[in-house]
């Protein structure tokens, strides 16, 4: 028996691939069969509200990709009976966006109206926007802008105003696994196909995917495509043969569970130990298996001021800005950003006085919340404030010669408490030095 390629089971059973990628052809056509953005679209969100009452105004749709933002746009269009034109911020200037406004305008006057989606619309100049605004005005269009950088610093100000701003959520896990499944079910999809697949397959995928749709669809499609096929027509897909499409082994890791913790703890530990390699490595197992970037950046800004403090004030620094970088780069491309500050904080000088300090005072807030503000530091607005002595004996500290005044600012009952004892590690002995001096002229005669 001659044995059939994947094309040939798949076009003999009527659902030829080649002509679609999987994840146009799972597009989804209907509101309802949308998946995501409960929090816009969910039963009493603004969005399906003003899709319900036919009161859609321009907008900007802001969120990561393959979020859904040209789908969401396209089932608005029909929704309302627009006309839905495809607009590219990368390939189109001025003539382009004018010659589609005059078809848009013509379009009115038959009572038809006009939907124009802006991919990328960040990518356009100020000129370019600009040229939007008559018409969003005049109504002769409803402009539906995608972008995925922040509209406040990429869309001008005059067309920001004249459009409602939704911000769109990366797909949850779940979401992700139960599109995947259905594509296998679907006739559009691979429904037409006996595939064999075990469902943990499909949540590897969606981890792999971190929240977008089209990534998880294109997955699956060259996961099937590439599957084994039986004499029979069926294709199964292994965990062997999924990894190779990945690109990466399907670690063990649950970003909401256990092992979610351990690891971020190994991670922390590691750098509190002075061990770089340690570090390195935790780092990379976290990130090859689809680890947030931004969720160890963060992880990262607590470390420089918990475990560094004073004794390296860079550090906070090197960490917000290696924030800063994932935010700009994403995977893969900012797994050396975190590499060079998870370094860097590892062999950087120890200090916990600051998260001693906070956690000794955070102990006597809670516990003496009664204690009055001294009268010498309350503000006194008022006459009768100053006839309480509010304010009376206030030393302002930069008329002084050294700059600090002798008064005391703690309540009565906690005057003795010291709360920041600092290290000599790193640049926290010149803090050290610093304190000592102030304590000793704050407390002298």
């Amino acid at each position: 028996m001659e044995q059939l390629s994947l094309f040939d089971i798949q076009t003999e059973q009527g659902a030829a691939p080649g002509l679609a990628p999987l994840a146009d052809r799972m597009r989804p056509q209907t509101l309802e069969d949308y998946v995501g953005q409960r929090h816009l679209l969910g039963e009493g969100m603004l969005l399906r509200r003003m899709l319900e009452k036919d009161m859609v105004s321009s907008m900007i749709f802001w969120g990561p990709p393959g979020v859904g933002k040209t789908t969401l746009a396209r089932i608005i269009a029909n929704r309302t009976q627009s006309n839905f034109v495809n607009f590219s911020a990368v390939t189109s200037g001025i003539k382009e966006i004018r010659d589609i406004m005059k078809q848009a305008e013509e379009s009115r006057v038959y009572g038809v109206r006009t939907l124009v989606f802006v991919d990328e619309i960040h990518r356009f100049n100020k000129a370019q926007q600009d040229a939007f605004l008559p018409y969003v005005e005049k109504g002769s269009i409803t402009l539906v802008g995608a972008t995925t950088e922040n509209p406040s610093f990429e869309i001008n100000a005059a067309l920001l105003s004249r459009c409602r701003v939704f911000v769109l959520k990366e797909l949850d896990e779940k979401d992700l696994a139960g599109l995947l499944s259905h594509a296998l079910r679907d006739k559009r999809g691979l429904g037409s196909m006996e595939v064999h697949m075990e469902e943990r397959l499909l949540d590897i995928i969606a981890a792999f995917a971190d929240g977008d749709a089209r990534r998880a669809l294109n997955a699956l499609e060259m996961a099937v495509l590439n599957g084994q096929i039986s004499p029979d027509g069926s294709v199964t897909v292994t965990e062997e043969l999924l990894e190779q499409c990945l690109g990466k082994k399907t670690l063990l890791y649950d970003k909401k569970g256990e092992e979610h913790y351990n690891l971020i703890s190994a991670l922390h530990k590691s750098m509190r130990n002075s061990d770089p390699d340690a570090a390195v490595y935790w780092l990379a197992r976290m990130l090859e298996a689809g680890e947030d970037p931004l969720f160890i950046a963060r992880r990262l800004i607590r470390f420089a001021s918990e475990d560094v403090g004073l004794a390296d004030s860079q550090a906070l620094q090197v960490a917000v800005a290696a924030y800063q970088a994932c935010h700009f780069n994403g995977m893969p491309e900012c797994n050396l950003n975190l590499t060079q500050a998870v370094i860097y904080l590892t062999l950087a000088p120890r200090s916990n006085a600051l998260y001693r300090a906070y956690e000794t005072a955070k102990a006597d807030a809670l516990t003496r919340l009664t204690e009055p503000v001294p009268l010498v530091i309350r503000n006194a607005p008022t006459g009768l404030m100053e006839e309480l002595h509010y304010g009376e004996g206030y030393v302002y500290a930069h008329d002084t010669e050294e700059k600090i005044a002798r008064m005391t600012c703690l309540p009565e009952g906690l005057k003795d408490r010291r709360y920041y004892l600092p290290t000599e590690e790193g640049a926290e002995g010149i803090f050290k030095e610093r304190l000592e001096r102030s304590r000793e002229f704050r407390e002298g005669a």
